[in-house]
């Protein structure tokens, strides 16, 4: 009988705060952390969603010891990582048994401006190890870099390796920030949007970048529910399924057919024996562009997924890239725990071919089973199966 394997902790930094009750607290309250950003020089702003870094490094500050650690020794994602993990390895011991998991699409790729050699801090191992290295993590870090599925991945990938017995617990990390070489790109498919960004309506016209940093403890062992766990506000979601398909359509577009995200939620709910009308909740990639929206919208009703609430995260934080799966399951996981869900920002009205119950108001719900996707460049898509203990 394999292990079962939970979530029982977790954390975030983004530009709506630099914890997961604040972060809570803004969503709530409609708060988006998009507006227009001067990112590159000779060029008009662009919507964007950015940590205010005064904030970061008032934070950081705050909460690592200058005399021990220099600040000037770590980059602004590294930062943004550090900050991140702090709470989470404060509650939960680190042994020899511990994964380290960081999932990234192009961390410290800012070091590469106005450098005539390679910076060994853009190396993803060397950026893994010296995160590891800070908190003091006795096993060898996996990197998980996947595009914009890899914060789901490395859900995928830590629930794995316990099961296989590689590794008693882990602690998974995920990050990216907005950098001149991550908008250009972008903006070379001219998928960025002119506006914030509005995922699945009919008057969507592309993506917003975003920047966070996410981190959550998985572990083989439940939280007991007793009453104190209650009072002290722990909690465990038990993650049941998990699966990544490749369709290999094409380097940057979707599928038209769906078929990879299809082929990613059916074995993910095949694997956690969870019919379709079970699944209180899905968290979507929904990055508002005409395609990727069509090839969800096309592949969760292959799923009959049409009627479950759906919302996305991109209106409040834009796209986030490999941070993107983990914030939004942190999201996810919050919204079961308060029995809320959240709308689905600046959604208006239908543009994909096929229907989907996007949530417009935040409203109150009963979550136990949440379906959270991912999809990204490169064909890549990934699913995983949530319940709340």
């Amino acid at each position: 009988m394999r292990k079962e394997i939970y979530i029982t902790d977790y954390n975030c930094i983004t530009p709506l705060g630099f914890d997961v009750s604040s972060n809570w607290n803004a969503l709530l309250e409609g708060k988006s952390g998009v507006a227009l950003h001067k990112i590159i020089e000779n060029q008009e702003p662009f919507y964007a969603s950015m940590i205010d870094s005064e904030k970061l490094n008032e934070e950081f500050n705050r909460f690592f010891d200058s005399a021990q650690n220099d600040s000037t020794e770590f980059t602004r994602l590294e930062k943004m990582f550090l900050l991140s993990l702090k709470p989470l390895v404060e509650k939960h011991q680190i042994s020899e048994e511990t994964a380290f998991i960081l999932s990234t699409t192009k961390g410290n790729i800012s070091l590469l401006k106005n450098q005539e050699t390679l910076p060994e801090g853009v190396f993803l191992s060397n950026l893994a190890q010296k995160i590891a290295d800070f908190f003091g993590f006795k096993t060898k870090p996996i990197v998980v870099s996947n595009a914009c599925v890899s914060g789901v991945m490395a859900i995928a990938v830590a629930k794995n390796m316990i099961q296989a017995g590689k590794y008693k617990d882990a602690f998974v990390i995920a990050g990216d920030e907005i950098s001149e070489f991550v908008i250009s790109g972008f903006n070379s498919f001219q998928a960025i949007g002119t506006e914030i960004c509005k995922p699945y309506d009919k008057n969507r016209d592309g993506i917003n970048i975003g920047e966070a940093t996410a981190a959550v403890y998985i572990t083989s062992h439940c939280e007991e529910r007793s009453d104190e766990a209650i009072s002290n506000e722990k909690f465990s979601f038990k993650v049941l399924g998990d699966s990544a398909i490749n369709d290999a359509n094409h380097i940057s577009g979707p599928s038209r057919t769906g078929d990879g995200l299809f082929a990613s939620i059916k074995n993910a709910m095949t694997e956690a024996n969870i019919p379709a009308e079970k699944i209180d909740f899905i968290s979507a990639h929904g990055t508002a562009t005409i395609y990727n929206d069509e090839m969800e919208a096309i592949a969760f009703n292959r799923m009959e997924l049409r009627n479950v609430p759906l919302n996305s995260m991109k209106g409040y934080y834009g796209h986030c890239l490999g941070a993107s799966g983990l914030l939004e399951s942190i999201i996810s996981m919050e919204s079961a725990l308060k029995s809320t869900l959240i709308s689905s920002k600046n959604f208006e009205e239908t543009g994909t071919s096929q229907t989907l119950n996007i949530i417009k108001e935040s409203q109150p719900a009963e979550i136990k089973y949440i379906l959270k996707t991912a999809s990204g460049f490169g064909g890549c898509n990934a699913a995983i199966i949530l319940e709340k203990c």
